[in-house]
């Protein structure tokens, strides 16, 4: 286990996530990058961690993000508008304000 914080239940939710996602073909260290960080935004989330970001903290929780981002059942996936509109702030692009969420992906992506 990466984490020493972790309690049982978490411990068990780590190894879940880890065996399901090398049944689906991912290396060992991708299997345990996703459940460690599975995990960890978990307890963010619910105020165990010392250090969580507002995505960990105001976003949808990683379980339900996973599987709508992917695209496997509610359409194509990808970033949200908020994350679109944060990386379109930080390279500054103007107009950024009165974009639909298409517009800034594509002005995110030409930089």
């Amino acid at each position: 286990m990466p984490q020493q914080a972790w309690n049982t239940k978490q411990e068990r939710q780590y190894e879940h996530i880890k065996q399901q996602t090398r049944k689906r073909g991912s290396s060992t260290e991708r299997a345990e990058e996703i459940a460690a960080r599975t995990v960890n935004k978990n307890r963010a989330r619910s105020g165990q961690a010392e250090q969580r970001s507002s995505t960990s903290t105001k976003d949808i929780s990683p379980q339900r993000r996973g599987g709508i981002r992917s695209g496997n059942r509610y359409g194509p996936g990808g970033r949200t508008k908020e994350q679109l509109y944060d990386d379109a702030r930080r390279q500054n692009i103007k107009g950024r304000s009165k974009m639909m969420k298409a517009e800034l992906e594509k002005a995110v992506s030409r930089r």
